[in-house]
């Protein structure tokens, strides 16, 4: 794998690109799976396939070929298969027929395979070698010591190979021993095959060569019978055949035939026959080799000389001797360069315009005239191309603008020689036409028109553009103004709405379209552009409701008995569109007993379709007008007026009849507030670990706390002496226990008398604690309450002291 690269590499160099080789030599110790030729070739547009049509003669020893593609170039590869026994002694040539073929290129060749005797590589071949070893029949009557079987082991002798049979030949079953001599004939025992009839003998045989090589085989000896006399004669003598040099192997040389029973045919000399072979059965002689292919030297005349014989008697045979002579022709084609053209243009290249020279030897007859003729394919017809001498120029306009008109032009330029017979030589011709972006797109002014309340994405219409060079529909579009209201889809043209419309603001839009042209051109960054305009519409449509002027009105109305009066008129109109006018109006909540009513934008008050008795008692009625557009303009929108009117009925003491109205200023307009307030939704485990954490934080300020009291407690300086005492004497004179003391009540004074002030300046002289504790006042302290001079004077370890 890691000289894979390095293999084709080398096969690229010394192969002809895009060319099937003509032949090559192999050895016939090469084994199944070894590659036997590299070739390549250039197939860029389609994916190409390789071929093996048929082998002469008929043989499984080679697979299909294949086809791989390395570096841009396609490898193809032969290899032997595995049932592949190469023997150069049996068959010392093949040939191979190869079919190439890319699109609608076919492309057919020869590949000879010469099979060579590999000198270095000595072994046992034949039936002899095979595991059921090789069966000879020999008469009884065979003469004492004679020859009955060679062993045809070429190169042996070279190597000094030594002969033996291993096998046991004791009597009496064996008249005699076996033999095998230095140029590898068996003999027959000394004492001969007289009475052995119908025996077999088996022999094993030793083959030794070289420094501890060896190969074995073995061969049986049938006994016959003694036959009945009869001649072997050849029907012709001393045959002369002359055969061109041009034959396949394969072909039929001459057919030799002989008088005998069972007669069969073989080669005598020259031994190993390169170049010719003979059917052992039938006597036809048949070329095995290319004859041009053959060496120099003894290729022109071949002598051969054939034996007859006997199948049952080998030694009853005849000999005749054949002369082939082998007459030389026409055989080589024409060489060109370059032997495969493939180039490209662009489609506006004027007529003239020179694809290539080609430069044609024939090898035969090297200077000669050759014949150049241009064959075409694909399109049929000389429209494009011309051949002049041997220059490819362009014949005509080349255009890619129509269907099927840019396409690639597949042609051949046919070589022929002046021999006897012609030979030709195909120079295939790739010419491909790039496109080449000539015309710039260009699109039609279009007018749409759409309603004001026509939602988003709404499709107004398609913008179409043309372009002359093919394909045609290659086209992008874009938009420039529209205020990002519009919007052009880039593949379609089509035209789509974004954003609101309004009548009133602006009925007119004009929008730039560009259209650019893509994949038009050899080069994808060569782009040509064009441009229109739309004109879009605005069509009106009735989108504001009436807006009354004030929309909430409050009257106080003194009604006369059996009177009808005017209450107030609703004063309505649209304000974005000032030419509507025309409103109806109608009352749809609040009149009970059905009191008012409307005339027009008029609210008028009748008692007279209520009838006697009248109402005594004010009364207010909150009435909801409803005032809808009445034009033909759709869809009708409406708005709702609240007037609340306070109706006081006639009285006696009445004199005049008044109304109070309160309006509403028209600046304040009904106003929807909506107020949305975010709030934070903890986890469960959250608030749990927020709890928790809580709880800890204030055992701990708590504790803390504690410990800086009692720090504080420690600090402060203690009491004198006598206030001690003092202290201690009045606790003990004192009726009850502090029990007693928080069960009296207790009152806040709110300012210290001038008395208790005055214990700041104590002399230290004793007192009755009771009789100072009843005439002062006590200060409450919440739970533990002290008189005003005292919290200075508590002994060490008393904190709290409750006082009456």
């Amino acid at each position: 794998m890691v000289l894979r690269p390095l293999v084709l590499l080398l096969a690229l160099v010394v192969s002809d690109l895009y060319c099937l080789p003509g032949f090559i030599n192999v050895f016939d110790s090469q084994g199944p799976g070894t590659v036997l030729q590299f070739f390549s070739f250039n197939c860029s547009s389609h994916t190409p396939t390789l071929k093996l049509l048929r082998v002469q003669p008929h043989t499984t020893f080679f697979n299909p070929p294949s086809l791989t593609r390395w570096q841009g170039i396609y490898v193809g590869k032969v290899t032997l298969s595995s049932s592949a026994r190469l023997d150069a002694l049996a068959v010392n040539h093949y040939e191979l027929q190869l079919q190439f073929t890319c699109g609608n290129y076919v492309m057919e060749g020869p590949l000879s395979v010469d099979v060579q005797w590999d000198a270095g590589h000595i072994q046992c071949a034949g039936r002899f070698a095979s595991p059921a070893g090789e069966i000879i029949q020999v008469p009884e009557t065979v003469t004492p010591g004679a020859r009955l079987y060679t062993l045809l082991l070429p190169g042996l002798e070279l190597q000094g190979a030594q002969m033996s049979i291993t096998s046991a030949q004791d009597p009496p079953y064996f008249p005699g021993p076996f033999s095998i001599n230095g140029q590898g004939w068996l003999q027959a025992p000394p004492q001969g095959l007289k009475g052995q009839a119908q025996k077999v003998f088996q022999l094993q045989i030793l083959v030794t060569f070289g420094q501890n090589q060896s190969c074995g085989g073995m061969l049986m000896v049938k006994v016959l019978p003694a036959p009945s006399s009869s001649q072997v004669s050849f029907l012709e003598q001393e045959q002369n055949i002359t055969i061109p040099e041009d034959v396949v192997p394969g072909t039929k040389v001459v057919q030799v035939q002989a008088r005998g029973f069972d007669v069969r045919y073989e080669i005598l000399s020259p031994v190993p026959c390169r170049l010719f072979s003979i059917g052992r059965a039938d006597g036809v002689i048949r070329t095995t080799a290319p004859l041009e292919l053959a060496p120099a030297a003894g290729s022109a005349v071949t002598a051969l000389q054939v034996r007859a014989f006997e199948r049952l008697r080998p030694w009853a045979s005849v000999e005749l001797d054949l002369t082939v002579t082998v007459r030389p022709v026409n055989r080589w084609t024409p060489r060109c360069l370059p032997a495969l053209l493939m180039t490209q243009i662009p489609e506006t290249a004027p007529v003239g315009t020179v694809l290539s020279t080609f430069t044609c030897v024939d090898p035969d007859c090297p200077g000669s005239t050759l014949d150049y003729q241009l064959r075409f394919h694909s399109p049929p017809g000389p429209a494009s191309l011309r051949l002049n001498d041997t220059v490819l120029e362009v014949n005509g306009t080349l255009d890619c603008d129509t269907r099927g008109g840019c396409f690639q032009h597949t042609a051949s330029v046919l070589v022929l020689d002046g021999g006897q017979p012609r030979m030709t030589t195909e120079v295939p011709v790739l010419v491909m036409v790039t496109p080449v972006n000539e015309f710039s797109p260009a699109c039609v002014p279009r007018t749409f028109r759409v309603r004001e309340d026509a939602g988003p994405c709404t499709l107004l219409g398609s913008v179409v553009g043309t372009d002359m060079d093919y394909p045609h529909d290659c086209i992008e579009y874009y938009t420039s103004g529209g205020a990002g209201t519009f919007a052009v889809d880039r593949l379609s043209g089509e035209v789509h709405l974004l954003g609101p419309l309004d009548y009133e603001q602006q009925r007119l839009y004009r929008l730039t379209v560009l259209v650019t042209d893509h994949s038009q051109d050899q080069d994808p960054t060569r782009h040509l552009s064009g441009s229109c305009t739309i004109t879009i519409e605005v069509e009106d449509v009735n989108d504001h409701p009436p807006e009354c002027e004030p929309p909430f009105q409050e009257l106080t109305v003194h009604t006369s008995l059996g009177r009808s009066m005017e209450v107030t008129k609703v004063s309505c109109r649209v304000p974005q569109e000032p030419q509507r006018l025309a409103f109806s109006y109608g009352i749809i909540g609040g009149n009970s007993q059905s009191r008012f009513s409307l005339q027009g934008a008029v609210l008028v008050h009748d008692d007279l379709l209520l009838g006697p008795p009248w109402p005594e008692q004010p009364h207010t009625y909150e009435l909801l007008i409803r005032v809808a557009d009445a034009g033909p303009s759709t869809p009708h929108l409406s708005t709702t007026a609240t007037v609340i009117v306070h109706l006081v009925p006639w009285r006696a003491s009445t004199v005049a009849t008044s109304t109070h109205r309160t309006t509403v200023p028209s600046v304040m307009t009904p106003l929807l507030v909506t107020d949305t307030e975010a709030f934070w939704q903890p986890e469960p485990w959250f608030v749990v670990v927020l709890t928790v954490t809580s709880a800890l934080l204030l055992l701990a300020l708590g504790w803390l706390l504690s410990r800086l009291l009692r720090g504080l407690a420690q600090v402060l300086p203690a009491p004198s002496k006598p206030a001690q005492a003092l202290l201690l004497n009045s606790i003990q004179g004192t009726e009850g226990s502090i029990e007693g003391f928080m069960e009296a009540p207790r009152t806040e004074i709110p300012q210290a008398p001038s008395s208790v002030m005055n214990l700041q300046h104590f002399d230290g002289s004793a007192q009755d604690s009771r009789e100072f504790l009843s005439s002062q006042p006590i200060l409450h302290l919440g739970p533990l309450s002290l008189p005003p001079p005292f919290p200075c004077l508590l002994p060490p370890g008393i904190h709290h002291l409750l006082f009456p």
